[in-house]
């Protein structure tokens, strides 16, 4: 054969292989997302109600009854401070609790939280699909799935895992539409104007979209043309273009929160309202406990640091030694039009994470109120694998043996997350020391959601005792709805914890020392209580008075 038909076959044979190497890439992305609704269709009914869920689920209640009354009740407006937030999740929530009277509200809260993950984990992969290809959206899906803050979130943190998922598609039409300006095609605009207008409709952080959107702008008006007049009409023509998100995003803004319209100012108020929280709560940070207001700069990146798995945070590393090398490129033109659509996502990691280190916000619970931050870095990790990966390729074996260990990880990961359903969102990774790491170091179960396997764990034991019938109270450390939606009829929550009975409470920040009891059940994963029922019958005098 000759050495032309030898290279031509060998072509064809490499064209193939790398044609096939996409196509499963694709389809084991595919195979992830259908994993992962399964796993949700399985699962939503297990995970226990959050601290926030019955206030905010009241406001959805309120928000529907403002509509229903022909925008005359305006009771939403004045419960607590909810009116600071969009409504979008709990006005679709209560919507479903009225046309499904049956239906347990919470769990139907779960799963809905749960189908805006799922919808999270599509924006990733399709985003870094877009930027990287097929095996960077499997590595980005992937990191991110196995990540505890996300996969264990989605079903209780019904505020914070809806906005993330419209702030990753918000940023996947802005990757999507910069490198067409001055003419987008009209779906892009349109599928900018819902993502962004749904972010708002749930929080005033969707400020960053804009942030990032108006920045690719003007990047790409500078790249995009040559001379100062010619560059100022390509803005103009671009920002023609794009007005209809606008409009279309603050439509859906009205809707999902009403509370903004009804005042130009009230946009920055709801801002300036949460760089200082008018209450105060203590988190944990690397033993040291102290007031939200308190927290240092650096409290958002130490989190990440000990929350995102080990897999996460190589791929972020290699990452940042992928932009490093890369950076070389950006002195010539077609090196920064090639990077154009990075631009966004580099925002998007950076921004939030740089605001909490300068201005030191107030910050609790972990990294809860920037889970938006976790898509684009899961992006940014899955690029950081498949690139190392790619540039290993002279390696074979170096790369057999990564790859190995890689896939060991990632199934360390997911074993972990076994280990600790329903409370996967505890995760903590090797740095900390897992979830024993956590111990007197950092935050637990915030939420409280151990709670329902306690109240169970109560009713079985009072079964066992013998004490059905007997009218029985129960003092909770967390919301009441918390333990009373579980409990069996018997037992009643009530506020006069020194006659309680019993006492149920998670173990988060010390809460089961305020009262005394006899230990008769724990929520314990991985050695570590998250919850204690304790009974409370026995005791006299002092003993009952709350420390």
């Amino acid at each position: 054969m000759s050495n032309a038909a030898t290279g031509t076959a060998n072509g064809r044979w490499i064209g193939a292989v790398s044609g096939f190497g996409a196509l499963s890439g694709a389809r084991l992305g595919w195979g992830v997302l259908a994993g992962m609704s399964l796993f949700v269709l399985l699962c939503f009914n297990q995970y226990g109600i959050s601290n926030d869920e019955e206030v905010q689920h009241v406001y959805g209640r309120l928000l529907l009854d403002f509509y229903g009354s022909g925008l005359v009740d305006q009771s939403a407006f004045a419960y607590k401070n909810l009116y600071l937030y969009g409504g979008l999740f709990d006005l679709i929530a209560a919507g479903l609790e009225r046309m499904l009277p049956g239906v347990n509200v919470w769990d139907m809260r779960h799963l809905l939280s749960a189908l805006f993950g799922l919808g999270g984990l599509a924006g990733t992969w399709l985003l870094a699909r877009r930027l990287a290809g097929d095996w960077a959206a499997l590595a980005a899906l992937v990191v991110l799935a196995l990540t505890g803050a996300w996969t264990g979130a989605m079903f209780t943190h019904t505020k914070d895992v809806p906005f993330a998922t419209t702030m990753i598609w918000s940023l996947l039409f802005i990757v999507r539409i910069l490198p067409t300006l001055p003419r987008p095609a009209w779906r892009d605009v349109a599928g900018l104007g819902f993502a962004i207008g749904c972010a708002f409709g749930l929080r005033v952080g969707a400020v960053f979209a804009v942030f990032y959107l108006g920045v690719g702008m003007l990047a790409a008006a500078w790249l995009g043309a040559t001379g100062l007049q010619d560059r100022i009409r390509f803005l103009g023509s671009s920002l023609r273009a794009v007005w209809p998100a606008a409009l279309i995003a603050l439509v859906l803004m009205g809707i999902f929160w009403p509370w903004a319209m009804k005042s130009p100012s009230n946009l920055f108020k709801a801002m300036t309202a949460f760089s200082h929280f008018s209450f105060e709560l203590n988190t944990i940070l690397g033993g040291k406990v102290m007031a939200n207001g308190d927290v240092p700069g650096y409290y958002l990146s130490w989190y990440l640091l000990v929350r995102l798995p080990e897999l996460f945070l190589l791929g972020l590393v290699l990452a940042v030694l992928t932009a490093l090398r890369a950076l070389p490129g950006l002195r010539h033109a077609a090196g920064r039009k090639a990077a154009l659509p990075w631009l966004p996502l580099a925002l998007a990691a950076m921004v939030p994470l740089s605001y909490t280190l300068l201005a030191a916000p107030p910050l609790y619970n972990g990294i809860r109120h920037f889970t938006f931050l976790l898509p684009p870095l899961a992006v940014l990790a899955g690029v950081g694998l498949t690139h190392a990966w790619q540039r290993a390729a002279p390696f074979a074996r170096g790369r057999q043996f990564a790859t190995f260990g890689c896939v060991v990880l990632a199934l360390g990961h997911g074993a972990a997350l076994v280990r600790l359903h329903p409370y996967e969102y505890v995760a903590y990774n090797g740095i900390a020391g897992g979830l024993p790491g956590t111990v007197g170091q950092w935050e637990q179960d915030y939420w409280a959601a151990s709670l329902r396997e306690a109240a169970l764990d109560l009713n079985a034991y009072v079964a066992r005792k013998g004490l059905i019938g007997q009218h029985l109270t129960v003092a909770v450390c967390a919301e009441e709805v918390q333990a009373q939606q579980w409990l069996s009829p018997a037992l009643e929550v009530t506020d006069d914890w020194r006659d309680a009975d019993f006492y149920l409470s998670p173990t988060q920040m010390g809460c089961d020392r305020v009262l005394k009891g006899h230990l008769v059940a724990s929520v314990v994963r991985e050695g570590v209580p998250l919850a204690v029922v304790l009974d409370r019958r026995h005791l006299e005098g002092e003993d009952r008075i709350p420390e």
